[in-house]
């Protein structure tokens, strides 16, 4: 099997080169051209030659344009690369009989209520972002190619930027901290993505007809507030020296972006763990994890 990867370095597409390296023979490529080979998104049509150079049996996306608030302004490339690659990637994959796996966001709906969102849920996006990953969504679906698509939110990884690793540095230098908590969600580890991932594609080898939309977050719920005093407290509680004092809960509304962002990010994953089988873990263990990685505890 031949697996092209795109977005390897990522904090999702890092760990699929892990995730993925066993299944098969692996291409994995980022924006800078390479051998010939192109996987900028924001080029589609060189996309579209390197996709036919390849010949891949799965087509991996980890690529995207996730510069939310930018996103206000930088519409024409948002679509390009969320919208029209994903496209060219789907019309692509019909071509070869490939499989497209492709990850989108929460983004897509509107965050109003309480109940964690289905698959199913009305979408209405309250910003380019969502709206522009939406547009990739459609366009895969429609094109009629085999896909799992994985939405997804709240991603982090050890490598690279991560919210935990600002709570920590400002931890260290201010006494308090001012942190949104009317935001609700589940933080979802990258290696849990890839993980996923790679045994979801090998089961729709024997198992075609598990092939759709998939929500794909790690159990449990928290607010940003909620999120960064865990953090906060393991450091503590591992010998850190902080000098933080106190993390005060504040309103999305105090927090103004050029962006609006959806208050309720909860995913039900549901569909997920019954057709594949699996257990995900609760968002504790896996940011837990993260940080003795990153703290080296």
């Amino acid at each position: 099997m031949k697996i092209l990867l795109l977005g390897k370095n990522g904090q999702v597409g890092w760990e699929l080169q892990r995730a993925l390296a066993p299944l098969g023979d692996l291409v994995a490529l980022d924006r800078h051209s390479a051998n010939g080979l192109s996987g900028d998104l924001s080029d589609p049509e060189a996309l579209r030659a390197s996709i036919r150079q390849i010949k891949p049996d799965v087509i991996v996306n980890a690529a995207a344009y996730t510069a939310v608030d930018k996103a206000e302004s930088e519409t024409e490339l948002a679509d390009r690369v969320n919208g029209l690659a994903s496209q060219v990637m789907a019309e692509e994959a019909l071509a070869l009989d490939a499989w497209l796996i492709h990850y989108s966001t929460d983004y897509v709906f509107n965050g109003e209520g309480q109940t964690p969102w289905l698959e199913t849920a009305a979408v209405s996006p309250v910003n380019h972002y969502g709206a522009s990953k939406l547009a990739g969504e459609q366009a895969i679906i429609a094109s009629s190619c085999k896909y799992l698509i994985f939405r997804t939110s709240w991603v982090y990884g050890a490598r690279g930027n991560n919210f935990a690793k600002t709570m920590l540095r400002l931890a260290k230098d201010r006494e308090t901290l001012s942190v949104i908590a009317d935001q609700i969600g589940a933080p979802t580890g990258a290696d849990l993505i890839a993980d996923v991932t790679a045994l979801a594609i090998q089961r729709v080898q024997r198992q075609p007809e598990l092939a759709g939309l998939y929500h794909l977050a790690a159990a449990g719920e928290v607010s940003w507030h909620g999120y960064a005093t865990h953090v906060i407290d393991f450091a503590k509680d591992n010998g850190e020296e902080l000098a933080v004092t106190a993390i005060n809960p504040i309103d999305t509304s105090a927090y103004p972006t050029p962006a609006r962002r959806p208050l309720n990010s909860r995913l039900n994953t549901q569909k997920l763990r019954d057709n594949f089988s699996l257990h995900l873990p609760d968002w504790q263990s896996g940011v837990t994890r993260m940080l003795r990685e990153v703290l080296n505890k």
